[in-house]
């Protein structure tokens, strides 16, 4: 089996990639889904909040997730379904398993990596304690009530304050169960100020910040969870315990991006445990892009579709020899406040440049000063500024010159939260 372009993974990175390179002329598409059905995370996430940026309207996750099958299949984008990428070789063939096929092969001009993430567990977080029933990740039990139609426990601790985890906590209200509280080790939340307004607030569930689960009691169903506050260095400050009692404990700890494969393969992983891009979210090996959480965990699923968009063009371009640009290597650095920036290099300026980036803090009243070559090129005011959303600055293509080395971007002035 041969095609232009493979697409791996059906979520919402996958199909706005593979919607851009069929309407940028690439008629020979693939896409390759593990689930049983495409759409991704969008699936369980029936709440509202998305397609504001892209569809101009507020949608559920499946609603918006059906606006895109719909798309793929009106254009005869051809998909398979329940199917596992086992490997991918550098010369672009995908070993693949399927119950149907068993183990085949596809051969591939261009690929496109949209896996997506994966949630961090109890084991990568180390919580000591009995290992028993009633421990489960955000997601999972957001696959259970949504989707399953399961009820995961009646009185629950939440440990994290992502966004999964505080959209649960209301999920899990109206359902009839109780939240005890969502506790948090940092001293902000990880997930975005409106779900705590929201999530929380609307439902008096109290937020904990600067506490964590010292220990899980209960040897077959959980039955307390023993909470401690912890200092600036996340260090249990002793005398601070305090026991809960509770049937189930929720883990939204973060999110890891999926890059078995991406590794296998070679690639260069950068700072956000994804592949290190460009500007055309091309990976380190020629023709194989990657775009969505597989890269660095979005805050927003609109900017995982404006992003597939663009790898999907950049697969297209890569296809269509005559519109690929001389590379410029020009390096994009995070320098003070910030963690991370998306694309990590910059090797054509034939467009404008987004730079998606995190903060490393909260902070008021400060700005994103963008720097080419250590000239200011952009400067952006902020009234506030948290590491639970993402910060995209958009560079004119005319304020990047070809004889640069570097991009930075730091946060500057003096009133820090």
């Amino acid at each position: 089996m041969k095609y232009d372009v493979v697409v791996v993974g059906g979520g919402p990175a996958g199909l706005g990639a593979a919607l851009s390179a069929k309407e940028n002329g690439i008629s020979s598409i693939l896409i390759i889904e593990r689930d049983r059905e495409l759409g991704g995370i969008l699936g369980q996430c029936i709440h509202n909040g998305f397609g504001i940026h892209i569809f101009k309207e507020e949608l559920t996750g499946p609603e918006y997730a059906h606006k895109y099958v719909k798309k793929i299949e009106d254009k005869n984008i051809e998909y398979v379904l329940d199917t596992m990428v086992l490997d991918i070789s550098k010369d672009k063939v995908l070993k693949v398993t399927n119950s149907k096929d068993g183990i085949f092969s596809i051969r591939a001009k261009a690929i496109i990596l949209a896996m997506g993430c994966r949630e961090r567990t109890r084991e990568n977080i180390q919580i000591p304690g009995y290992r028993p029933s009633g421990i489960l990740t955000a997601g999972a039990a957001q696959r259970y009530i949504n989707m399953e139609g399961y009820m995961v426990g009646n009185k629950v601790a939440i440990l994290g304050s992502g966004d999964i985890g505080l959209i649960m906590a209301r999920r899990i209200t109206l359902e009839g169960g109780e939240v005890i509280g969502v506790f948090e080790i940092m001293p902000y939340s990880s997930g975005l100020n409106r779900n705590i307004a929201q999530c929380l607030d609307d439902y008096n569930i109290p937020l904990y910040f600067n506490h964590t689960v010292v220990d899980i009691k209960g040897k077959n169903r959980v039955n307390s969870v023993l909470i401690g506050e912890v200092d600036e260095n996340k260090q249990l400050i002793k005398g601070t315990e305090k026991e809960y009692e509770c049937d189930t404990l929720l883990l939204s700890v973060g999110l890891i991006p999926e890059n078995e494969l991406s590794k296998k393969m070679g690639i260069e992983i950068g700072k956000t445990g994804g592949p290190v891009v460009n500007e055309k979210l091309e990976t380190s090996v020629e023709g194989v892009f990657a775009c969505g959480n597989v890269v660095h965990v979005h805050d927003v699923v609109d900017f995982v579709t404006e992003e597939s968009i663009r790898a999907g063009k950049g697969a297209a371009e890569y296809l269509n020899k005559n519109k690929r640009m001389k590379k410029l290597n020009i390096k994009t650095i995070p320098k003070d406040g910030i963690s991370y920036i998306v694309p990590e290099k910059i090797d054509s300026i034939d467009e404008d440049i987004i730079l998606s980036m995190r903060v490393k803090d909260k902070y008021k009243n400060k700005k994103i000063v963008v720097k080419s070559n250590n000239k200011v090129i952009k400067e952006i005011k902020r009234l506030h500024m948290t590491p639970g959303e993402m910060e995209r600055v958009t560079i004119k293509r005319g304020l990047i010159g070809e004889n640069i080395s570097e991009i930075s971007v730091k946060i500057e002035g003096e009133n820090h939260e």
